[in-house]
């Protein structure tokens, strides 16, 4: 397969694969399945998924990156190499070019890993290019342009703010809060108020099928199943959407924090750019229903999402390794 140019969204809870011409051609969860006796790799992706919390002492199935970082040096490498293949094909003639998305707060460091990770995993080049100057471009914001753009990237593990102007990041911040926070806040609820155990594949059943961001007049309920902690046995129960928004409040609140420290930090000028074309929102978090409300009530600022937010980065990396020339401002790292 003559496959010569390769974007990859890095993601802690997906991993998205993007080649241009070709559009989103793999989408799985970063999740890696080891097995302890040979430290060999068993599964990767949407199979090693399929053993979270299901697998004996002798296998554990993990996430290599956390909070958008490489966590696992070894067990990333076998996954890029893993997306890699799986995209251009065992058997190839030439080396592709890969483009990876990392946070925009990425230190040297893990910018290094990432580089060598990437070339080892059998790209010929290597560039390292921060996430939300990816996510602006798939969202289909012209960020070479001298005005001001804010760009709100919601992930797995962390939530990126920024304002983009002429290709690059004027103001920004991150915290490290994102999907995979919101899923753990929903177990703890559960644990307290019901006295229910669940995993966290089922904390993101309960997330996406009636979690919101703002309180909701008519009330969803869904049909949960864990392990209640008093008699140890499995037990179904009944839980509705407001239960949800409340337990995600907390760290919903530190991602709108977060927006209005960027808002804070943006120059005057730029800010009057950002009032006048809103806000964007892109990531998996972006289809939590209401955030978008929630943002624009706290800020005053508008607020949307960007059409498949989920695939912004990944599209982004795609776009931008098309036309490098034109983005050759905004990648950082090359090697």
């Amino acid at each position: 397969m003559f496959i010569k140019k390769i974007g990859i969204d890095l993601g802690t809870a997906n991993t998205l694969v993007y080649v241009p011409g070709k559009g989103l051609i793999i989408n799985e969860p970063t999740v890696v399945a080891i097995s302890l006796a040979d430290n060999r790799i068993l599964a990767v992706g949407n199979e090693a998924r399929e053993m979270l919390g299901r697998t004996p002492d002798t296998i554990i199935a993990s996430r290599p990156m956390r909070d958008g970082v490489i966590a696992d040096y070894r067990v990333t490498e076998a996954m890029l190499r893993y997306f890699i293949n799986k995209t251009t094909g065992s058997i190839r003639i030439f080396r592709p070019e890969v483009m990876v998305a990392v946070p925009a707060g990425i230190t040297s460091t893990e910018r290094r890993a990432v580089i060598d990770a990437t070339l080892h995993a059998g790209a010929k080049a290597a560039y390292i290019v921060k996430e939300p100057v990816l996510a602006a471009i798939g969202a289909g914001i012209p960020i070479n342009e001298p005005a001001g753009h804010m760009i709100i990237d919601v992930g797995g593990g962390t939530s990126e703010v920024a304002v983009i102007s002429l290709g690059g990041i004027v103001a920004w911040a991150s915290v490290r809060v994102g999907g995979n926070k919101l899923d753990q806040a929903i177990s703890e609820y559960l644990r307290k108020k019901h006295n229910l155990a669940i995993g966290e594949r089922t904390a993101e059943e309960i997330k996406i099928a009636i979690g919101s961001a703002l309180p909701q007049k008519e009330e969803q309920s869904f049909e949960t199943r864990g392990r209640d902690l008093i008699t140890g046995l499995p037990k179904n129960i009944i839980v509705k959407s407001n239960e949800i928004t409340e337990a995600m409040a907390d760290n919903l609140r530190e991602i709108v924090k977060t927006v209005k420290e960027v808002l804070h930090d943006t120059p005057p000028e730029l800010s009057a750019d950002v009032m006048d074309k809103g806000m964007v929102l892109s990531g998996g978090g972006a289809l939590l229903r209401n955030l978008d409300e929630l943002i624009t009530e706290a800020t005053g600022v508008p607020c949307y999402p960007a059409e498949d937010p989920l695939l912004c980065v990944a599209k982004g990396a795609g776009l931008a390794l098309d036309h490098l020339e034109i983005y050759k401002r905004s990648v950082m790292s090359k090697k």
